[in-house]
């Protein structure tokens, strides 16, 4: 399939335009409802796409689409969109099914970044904005008690619980590399769908993802969440993946998939061949990501911004300065992890997926600093902006960047939460 013609990503607000005028379209089989509410008051919209366009409890069994858990990643509201409407055309997937779509699980995340079509990755760090872990709706969970999940995380498990969805799929991005699908529970059969589509739109797919080291992979791109006590060596985590809204499914025999695909493509992050030297350089990273965070901690120290600063004009000035401390304060526990060791047999795309993830974290945290000093037209603004630009563009070059257009974004996420779906029917899981 070709696809010639970009699009941009929606804002929470399209999103929701959109949303109502396919269901003012479809009034039988479409039905949009309101979830819940942000913490800043926004609508959590629910867009369902039944055989009746009644009530979920019509449907034998239920599909979970969640787009938008994360602030800078917005393809997903555009994937969820493209697959309702090819549901409507098509309505062979939900036969016997309601498919369910929260449209933006972290709306008030998403108008703090701001990418409508980026066309490189400083345009894409300029207006950047990533939430600190407890904030963001699906990791809530596992970093918090129950008495404070906040109102996304609360709307997203009751969600669950009423539409008990067989299949739970998460749409996800990454800034630069390939595209990967974790899941709490295998899918036999979905690594074939899967490669064939990102090998038709030219998507390189991620063998070696850093978030998936040592995880159980019945093929290239396709990992398994290990169980608990397994001794499968996985990348640093912060979190406790398994108290994640992505397990909240569980309770109902669901399965959860969580569906990566690049903003800009990288084919080192698809090199099978073994690395010469895992080790040495997991702690030459390690050393480089302590570097490159020492130098962004100078900034913030030196620029004296507190953080919740009561006289700034600029309201994101504290969740930006929320995000910036709490990268700060995990990449330590990064490095040191690097730096403990790494497998002694390792491929080339493997260490090139942990040498992008160090990249990003120290250059997330200067563009969400650098956005609150040039707010406030601090004299520290221009240094760090050299520094972001010259991160950005040392970034882009190293991997070989190419742009990978939204519409084929789309198209691939699309593909393989059908894929997905048709697999897991066809090993006799729903219903």
């Amino acid at each position: 399939m070709t696809l010639l013609r970009d699009m941009c990503y929606p804002t929470p607000r399209e999103l929701g335009l959109a949303a109502h005028a396919l269901a003012d379209e479809h009034p039988d089989e479409v039905r949009l409802r309101q979830a819940g509410t942000s913490r800043a008051g926004q609508p959590l919209w629910v867009l369902s796409v039944t055989a009746t366009g009644g009530a979920p409890r019509g449907a034998e069994r239920s599909v979970l689409v969640v787009a938008g858990a994360h602030a800078n990643e917005p393809v997903g509201g555009a994937t969820a969109l493209s697959l309702a409407r090819r549901l409507l055309d098509d309505p062979t997937p939900r036969a016997g099914c309601g498919w369910h779509f929260l449209l933006c699980a972290d709306p008030d995340g998403a108008n703090l970044h701001r990418t409508p079509l980026p066309y490189s990755l400083l345009d894409y760090h300029r207006n950047f904005f990533r939430p600190p872990g407890p904030e963001q709706p699906e990791w809530a969970p596992s970093l918090l008690p129950p008495d404070r999940l906040p109102p996304e995380t609360l709307a997203l498990t009751a969600l669950i619980d009423e539409l008990r969805p067989v299949l739970q799929v998460s749409l996800h991005a990454t800034d630069l590399g390939g595209s990967w699908v974790q899941l709490t529970r295998d899918i036999p059969g979905l690594a074939e769908p899967f490669a064939t589509s990102a090998a038709d739109l030219r998507i390189p797919v991620e063998n070696g993802a850093s978030d998936a080291a040592g995880w159980p992979s019945p093929g290239p791109g396709i990992f398994v969440i290990p169980q608990p006590g397994s001794e499968a060596a996985g990348a640093f985590h912060p979190e406790d993946t398994r108290l994640s809204t992505w397990y909240h499914a569980h309770r109902y025999a669901g399965t959860t998939a969580i569906v990566e695909v690049p903003m800009w493509a990288s084919d080192l992050v698809d090199d099978p061949t073994p690395h010469p030297d895992p080790r040495g350089a997991l702690r030459m990273l390690a050393e480089r990501l302590t570097s490159d965070a020492a130098l962004v901690a100078g900034v913030r120290g030196g620029a004296h911004v507190p953080q919740d600063p009561r006289s700034s004009e600029d309201p994101a000035a504290a969740p930006l300065l929320r995000a910036v401390d709490w990268t700060l304060a995990l990449i330590p526990q990064v490095a040191a992890a690097w730096t403990a060791g790494a497998p002694a047999e390792a491929t080339a795309a493997y260490v090139a997926s942990i040498d992008a993830f160090g990249r990003r974290l120290s250059l997330r945290a200067a563009a969400m600093l650098l956005r609150v000093l040039h707010a406030q037209e601090h004299p520290a603004a221009p240094g760090l902006d050299r520094l972001v630009t010259g991160w950005c563009e040392d970034f882009a070059a190293r991997f070989g960047a190419r742009w990978v257009p939204v519409a084929t974004q789309v198209e691939h996420q699309s593909r393989t939460v059908l894929a997905a779906y048709d697999r897991l029917v066809a090993a006799g899981r729903p219903g």
